[in-house]
This record gives C-alpha cells, structure tokens and sequence, in this order.
C-alpha cells in the first residue's frame, strides 16, 4: 500500500509540473485532470475514499467542465479552431494516457490485495456531517473558494469581451479604408 501511495503522489507531481509548463491550454488541462485523478488515488490509499470520491467528482468533473466553458466564452475564431485541432493529434493524449494507465494499474491492484480488516475500520460519513463540518468550521474557506472561482469567470468574461472590442474595432477600421 506504501508503494501506490508513493507511485501517485509522484504521478501527481509530475502532472502538476506538466500542467505548469504548458503552453497549450488543452494539454494543461489534460495534465490537470491527471493530477486531480492521482491525487485522488492519494486520499483513497491514505484510507479516505470519501474524499476521493470528492476530489473526482468536485475537482476532475465540475471544474474541468469550468474551464471548458471559460474556452468557450471567449469564442475562439476559425483560425484558432483549426490550430486546435492540430493541438489535439494523438500524441498530445500519449503523456496523460500513460499517467492514467498508471494510477489505474494502481487502483486495479489496491482493489485486489484489499484486506478485509481494514475495510471495517472505515467509517461511513452522510453528507449532513460534511455539510455540518463545510458550513460549520470551515465556512470561511468555502466562502474564500467561492469568491476565487467568481474571480476567475468574471476574470475570464472580462478578456473575452475585451478580445470582440478589439476585433469589431479592427473590422470597423478595415470597413472604412
């Protein structure tokens, strides 16, 4: 079990790096889906499955989905849709495939070597006690995640609107010469 949870957290090292240093925003967010995945696989080997659970589904799903729909807003031109498909050839899926092979060759084989004893020490927790436990101690940092998304959509917003200012103006300038 040491060894999986030392495989992931160094698969989402790697990932995280990888999404730093991308240029692409596609490719970042390849990577970035890998380590939201890898350290999930963290929380699950550390005997927390409920909070991986959360991170797939919080992190991996609906911010992901976020991102995708800031890519859509600011409206990119043709020209730009074409460079991106020539992004998304299969060699841009090979380095976040192989990462994802790895941590479900890790998961696949936490699932088999399983110990029963284990399993019993784990505690169920209903989603009144995270609510509890979210809006209770923890209000102040949900709070403080929420204005950082909102910050980031009307950041977003704000240069895809400055973007269409600038390209009417340049139209309008074409138009009149």
């Amino acid at each position: 079990m040491e060894l999986t949870f030392y495989i992931a957290a160094a698969v989402a090292v790697l990932s995280t790096i990888m999404v730093i240093t991308r240029y692409n925003l596609i490719h970042a967010l390849l990577y970035l889906v890998v380590s939201f995945l890898a350290v999930a696989v963290v929380f699950f080997t550390l005997g927390a499955p409920f909070m991986a659970a959360l991170e797939v589904i919080i992190y991996a799903g609906a911010i992901v989905v976020l991102i995708i729909f800031v890519i859509m807003m600011l409206n990119l031109s043709g020209e730009d849709v074409q460079r991106e498909k020539e992004w998304l050839q299969p060699a841009t899926w090979v380095g976040p495939a192989l990462l994802s092979l790895v941590l479900l060759a890790e998961l696949v084989y936490i699932l088999a070597v399983a110990d029963t004893p284990r399993a019993q020490q784990l505690v169920a927790v209903d989603a009144r006690a995270v609510g509890l436990a979210l809006f209770g101690p923890y209000v102040l940092g949900v709070q403080l995640c929420g204005i950082l998304l909102m910050a980031g959509i009307v950041g977003a917003y704000h240069l895809g609107r400055q973007k269409k200012k600038v390209v009417h103006r340049f139209l309008e300038r074409r138009a009149a010469s």
